[in-house]
């Protein structure tokens, strides 16, 4: 966009997506920002070096590049400041770190991301953090739990592997109520189709590595937060020195440029795969939320406007080695970990560390990420899984 000041606000998404963050003014007419690369940078004289007063001070504190990014995020969020990091984890991590310390008591749900529980049963209980997990239908009830040295209430919605929808704005109201910070990792439906803040949360995680970079090739993480939050996230992300590399920031941002039309197809190839799953003979039950038949659907239609591309289906039966005859059966779907690419995977899922969520599926949990592929393709390529059995 030339050198127009617009309010993006007014605009649609997929203009919004194309154009927010910077302005080509800025960069001589070219439509991209430069990639920046730097660690030292130069002030004109002995004053405004000492008081460091000049936009950039030194590259971990943010360039040209990392602000057209975050500028961007921050329009799709509603939030006060987003930080760039190297990976999702570290986007999990980060805030963790900054609202929790030794004493403190943290509430999460037990639906939670595996590396995320495991951060927290080592590194935050090393830190002297009790961690409570919780289940992810609680809703208002986690009012029951929380304790005068509650401090963060980490929430998942969808949540992984299995798909629960959490009553986010419930769960936020009596979060708030004992003085407690919400976390979310938002990154099954980004903010296009779920902005947390909206619906009460602190601070939104996103793992970029998924749909912002849609192509396997980036590890890259984004936390926003609202006003209340923002500058304890921003003083602990300067005093970890966690900044992201600039060639992947430069990718992140190209992705996000297209990332509404890719979700899209993800949604509607997804829902349609789901759908003829449902209808299978040796499924037992399609883990989606957008599914009449999810329990969390109604939470889901309230809140969500828009699904992604990943979810789970369970067998009605068998173990280890009905799993993996499925899926040794599949050509076009890769055996492989993440999502958000452009290639179709699956994976047999583990549920071994659940605590208070502990259920008896039939048979083993497979989690499909569905790519841009025909859909037509992927169907017949879950035949041969189905064949093998």
């Amino acid at each position: 966009m030339a050198n127009k000041k617009i309010d993006m606000s007014k605009l649609g998404i997929n203009t919004r997506l194309a154009h927010d963050g910077y302005s080509a003014d800025d960069y001589y007419g070219f439509v991209n920002p430069p990639v920046v690369r730097g660690s030292t940078v130069l002030f004109p004289n002995a004053e405004t070096m000492a008081t460091g007063g000049q936009k950039y001070t030194y590259g971990t504190r943010g360039t040209p590049l990392s602000d057209a990014l975050a500028n961007a995020v921050n329009g799709l969020e509603g939030s006060a400041g987003t930080v760039l990091v190297p990976s999702g984890l570290v986007a999990v991590t980060l805030p963790l770190l900054a609202f929790l310390s030794c004493g403190d008591h943290a509430l999460i749900v037990d639906s939670v991301y595996g590396p995320t529980r495991h951060f927290a049963n080592t590194i935050l209980k090393r830190m002297g953090v009790e961690v409570e997990y919780y289940q992810p239908e609680i809703g208002a009830d986690i009012a029951q739990l929380l304790r005068p040295n509650t401090k963060v209430v980490f929430t998942e919605s969808p949540g992984s592997n299995t798909f629960e929808i959490q009553d986010i704005p419930a769960i936020a109201d009596e979060a708030h109520k004992a003085g407690a910070v919400v976390l979310m990792d938002n990154t099954w439906a980004t903010p296009l189709y779920f902005r947390p803040l909206d619906f009460g949360v602190d601070v939104s995680i996103h793992a970029a590595t998924k749909y912002p970079s849609g192509h396997a090739d980036i590890l890259f993480g984004m936390v926003s937060a609202n006003e209340k939050c923002w500058p304890q996230l921003l003083e602990t992300h300067g005093t970890l020195g966690l900044c992201a590399a600039p060639d992947d920031t430069y990718q992140i941002l190209r992705g996000l440029r297209t990332m509404k039309l890719r979700l899209e197809h993800h949604r509607k190839s997804a829902l349609e795969i789901a759908r003829w799953l449902e209808n299978h003979p040796a499924v037992a039950q399609v883990l989606h939320p957008a599914l009449e038949s999810h329990p969390g659907h109604d939470i889901w239609k309230r809140d969500f406007s828009g699904s992604s591309g990943v979810f789970s289906f369970v067998l009605k039966q068998g173990g280890n080695a009905e799993a993996y005859r499925f899926l040794n059966a599949l050509e076009i779907f890769g055996l492989g970990y993440s999502w958000g690419g452009y290639e179709s995977l699956a994976v047999k899922v583990s549920l071994s560390d659940r605590t208070v969520t502990k259920r008896d599926y039939p048979g083993p949990v497979i989690r499909l990420q569905i790519g841009i592929e025909d859909t037509a393709d992927l169907i017949d390529d879950l035949k041969k899984g189905f064949a093998a059995l």
